[in-house]
């Protein structure tokens, strides 16, 4: 096990805990879906603040067309982000991340805030000071719950655009791209290296630790002793690896009644393999962790697709089973 047993489960709660915040986010922002003679038909939910409302999706070929934007707005913005690493424009690279979860926050607090006229505002303006902390100075705890929130704010404006399909070709290519970048070029590692020893900061959880033995030695040390700098460890979990699931959980949760087989109700439906999807993503990322070792390099999202694509067979084979 590449951590100690109580960071690891500590790292798992973190991510289950963020997928069940983001179910909750995204379904907010979701159309409603009811039963209405005998159809099941769409209501109007809450459009997304800050000028990032959802595209209308007509026809299911229109899914498709926002597949490929989809990405297209991956490729680049792994390319910009790989450019600015590569030429050291640290300062470009803060402003980006500072705008990107500050909306990111806004989204998540105006859907958990009471509305009324100066929601967004209000929202936007926590959402602030917030991400100024994050970004600027070093602080674990606002570090980490902040990236509680971050990523379902983000998801919700991705979920609406994709469908089961849609995703779970995404999901197969993010692991494709996941496996190249960590096994073959080496490029996820110098991207986070240099976020955490250039910029101070890292786009995921970031749970720095001391281990058992120097934990013991450290309450031997003379208080001059303390000053020295010492070595810690590090757990780390990077924001695609979050984000991702949270996506596939969202979609799923949206049209999962239109794939199972008994015309439920369309938030059972949707609902129950949404969870299991998120479960067989928690159990992808515990058995990637049992099996990892120190100072090696992992990439997680094909063992969390791998679980989700389990989770999604489970649901189904669930319904038919027990449902029918």
């Amino acid at each position: 096990m590449k951590h100690d047993v109580k960071i690891t489960i500590f790292l798992i709660f973190l991510f289950v805990v963020t997928q069940f915040i983001g179910l909750y986010v995204v379904n907010h922002y979701s159309p409603v879906r009811v039963l209405q003679g005998g159809q099941i038909q769409n209501v109007s939910a809450p459009e997304l603040p800050y000028g990032l409302e959802t595209p209308k999706i007509e026809k299911e070929s229109d899914y498709r067309i926002f597949f490929y934007g989809v990405l297209i707005a991956f490729m680049f913005a792994v390319l910009v982000l790989f450019l600015l690493t590569k030429f050291n424009l640290g300062i470009v690279l803060k402003i980006w991340f500072l705008i990107v979860i500050t909306l990111a926050l806004g989204i998540f607090l105006y859907a958990v805030i009471p509305q009324f006229k100066y929601s967004a505002i209000v929202a936007v303006a926590i959402a602030f000071p917030l991400a100024l902390i994050k970004m600027f100075k070093r602080n674990f705890l606002i570090h980490n719950l902040t990236e509680l929130f971050v990523y379902p704010g983000i998801s919700a404006v991705f979920v609406p655009i994709l469908n089961l399909w849609t995703i779970i070709v995404l999901l197969i290519l993010i692991s494709i791209y996941d496996m190249w970048a960590v096994w073959q070029s080496g490029i996820m590692q110098k991207m986070a290296k240099y976020q955490i020893n250039t910029l101070n900061i890292f786009t995921g959880f970031f749970i720095p630790y001391a281990s058992g033995k120097l934990r013991f030695n450290l309450g031997k040390l003379k208080k001059k002793e303390k000053k020295k700098k010492i070595k810690m460890n590090i757990a780390i979990l990077g924001g695609g690896d979050i984000i991702f699931p949270i996506i596939a959980s969202g979609v799923i949760l949206k049209t999962g009644a239109k794939y199972l087989p008994f015309g439920l109700p369309p938030f059972i439906g949707g609902f129950m393999p949404a969870i299991f999807a998120i479960g067989g993503a928690a159990l992808g990322l515990s058995f990637l962790l049992l099996i990892s070792q120190k100072k090696k390099f992992y990439p997680a999202m094909p063992f969390i697709t791998g679980g989700i694509f389990i989770g999604i067979i489970l649901s189904y084979l669930i319904s038919v089973l027990f449902l029918y």
